[in-house]
């Protein structure tokens, strides 16, 4: 299964540019032109790893990223994009794993990508966390999931009770339409209610 990326910068030059390039290595790579859109990405998909730049709504713009992708329960590998010099301590009290430079040659990015995610699964199953296969769907919130789940139910019931409609006015088209015997009366009985009239006047 294809490995996925989020890649987040304001550059929309160099967000397409690093798309197509990770694209072509095999990647899966999703996008966001904002903090806030990939704070948003983080919380309705998976990915593998994190790519943001530092500067865009704000300064700091990054570290809300990066602070999304360290809460999400998947633990993605988190590399921190920038064009300026960040000290090492630094950037790893913001909660990244690597610093990646702009510009940077594509064959020497690569490499560092592809090394911080095999470093970093490493580090996970060390701790005991399963790497596991990530779902190729959006992630759905505990309500959306709630939501599908009374709408199907309610669904089965209307299903159901249409179904017993049914049923029960096929049984009633079935059934034979009885008809009312009248009992021919006897001669004799004629005869005797003939008698029995002219006694009475």
């Amino acid at each position: 299964m294809r490995r996925r990326i989020l890649l987040v910068d304001d550059e929309i030059a160099v967000l397409l540019t690093l798309k197509a390039v990770l694209e072509i290595s095999g990647f899966d790579v999703d996008t966001a032109a904002s903090a806030r859109e990939g704070v948003s990405k983080l919380h309705t998909r998976e990915y593998q790893m994190l790519i943001t730049d530092m500067r865009m709504e704000h300064d700091v713009a990054g570290v809300e990223v990066i602070r999304a992708a360290r809460a999400a329960d998947y633990h993605p590998a988190v590399a921190l994009l920038t064009a300026f010099p960040v000290a090492e301590e630094d950037w790893q009290e913001m909660g990244a794993d690597r610093l990646l430079v702009k510009p940077m040659h594509t064959r020497i990015l690569l490499q560092q990508i592809e090394d911080l995610i095999t470093s970093h699964e490493r580090k996970l199953t060390a701790m005991g966390i399963a790497v596991g296969q990530l779902a190729l769907e959006p992630v759905s919130d505990k309500k959306t999931v709630a939501r599908k789940a009374a709408k199907k139910a309610l669904a089965k019931r209307t299903l159901t009770k249409k179904s017993a409609k049914k049923t029960v006015a096929k049984k009633q088209s079935a059934k034979p339409k009885q008809k009312t015997v009248q009992k021919k009366k006897s001669p004799a009985k004629k005869a005797a209610k003939s008698s029995g009239r002219r006694s009475v006047r």
